[in-house]
């Protein structure tokens, strides 16, 4: 599958979703500009030469508009592959005109990527290549950050650890605090926060916390491109839906390795900025067309690029994002 003609193509659907969804920051309308943004993706993939099936997108947990789950994507030609979509991941960044809202987009053979069914949440815990191995999910915060700040040559109170901040955290982020390491509160995108824990030259050490599903088979496709880990639970609100979970055949008790969560190091991860934020710029729109912020990777060869690219009125009519 690994082509990166194929990347290219794949990038184009994010940045035509991230250009829709850009013209709607800070106008407080959560779901005119998710459904821009899913517009502007659907309209770019049925160009790509795929066989996709989305197996994971966004929507179900917020009744947000969204590319559905089991829809086909692509010309029907090439590869067959699973898609993960997230076509604004920080509606509500976008929305009030905050920092970091992306437009995300993974990809893996047919077959090799998780599905969460209805289990919109998961337990994460992200690192980057330089402590791979040294995390163990059921120990306690403060010990398993003594052994990754011991991969890193690193003090605890040299670590920075990035969570969103929700009130399910609490406890574990007085417990990072209480050992003695730095804590970033994001109010959103924890998509970003994994590729900055993952990424060598970013100053974030761990991503740890509860978040959606969508986002972290989304990560786990990037994560097998930067050589770091993810380890993943399943996360019940509450006890029907945890009841539903294990009748459906989920074990809640399950480690969701970077491995299990994509099966195959085939993988391809793209996203683009929304709204400007630590990892990429936001969409900037000018007087003559549009520039965007992406970065590419593939998990075959570990390559990240980033794309800076400018978008003349001609492009985007292509990207039928002109005028919205």
């Amino acid at each position: 599958m690994a082509d990166r003609n194929l990347a290219l193509e794949l990038v184009r659907a994010t940045e035509a979703a991230a250009i829709a969804a850009g013209r709607w920051m800070g106008r407080n309308d959560k779901e005119a500009g998710d459904q821009a943004a899913v517009d502007g993706m659907r309209h770019m993939l049925t160009t790509v030469d795929m066989a996709g099936v989305v197996v994971i997108g966004e929507g179900e947990k917020d009744e947000a508009p969204m590319l559905f789950n089991g829809e086909t994507v692509g010309s029907g030609n090439g590869p067959a592959t699973d898609i993960a979509v997230d076509p604004v991941d920080g509606t509500t960044l976008l929305a009030q005109g905050r920092p970091g809202a992306l437009a995300v987009l993974a990809m893996s053979p047919r077959g090799t990527m998780f599905d969460p069914g209805p289990m919109v949440y998961m337990e994460k815990w992200v690192v980057g290549a330089d402590a791979v191995g040294v995390i163990d999910i059921d120990a306690p915060t403060t010990e398993n950050l003594k052994q990754i700040a011991k991969a890193k040559s690193k003090n605890v109170s040299d670590l920075t650890v990035i969570m969103l901040d929700r009130e399910r955290h609490a406890t574990m982020a007085q417990e990072i605090r209480d050992a003695g390491a730095r804590l970033r509160l994001i109010m959103d995108g924890d998509v970003a926060g994994g590729l900055l824990a993952a990424m060598p030259d970013r100053s974030i050490d761990l991503c740890v916390g509860i978040g959606g599903t969508p986002e972290g088979v989304g990560t786990a496709c990037a994560i097998r491109a930067l050589g770091g880990e993810m380890l993943g639970r399943l996360w019940a609100r509450d006890t029907d839906e945890a009841a539903r979970a294990r009748a459906d055949g989920f074990d809640l008790e399950e480690i969701l390795t970077t491995e299990k969560l994509v099966a195959s190091p085939d993988t391809f991860f793209v996203c683009t900025g929304v709204t400007s934020g630590e990892l990429l710029a936001g969409v900037n729109y000018t007087g003559h067309g549009v520039s965007t912020d992406s970065l590419v990777m593939r998990g075959s060869s570990g390559t990240v690029r980033r794309i800076l690219a400018d978008h003349t009125d001609r492009k985007l009519e292509e990207l039928g994002a002109l005028g919205q």
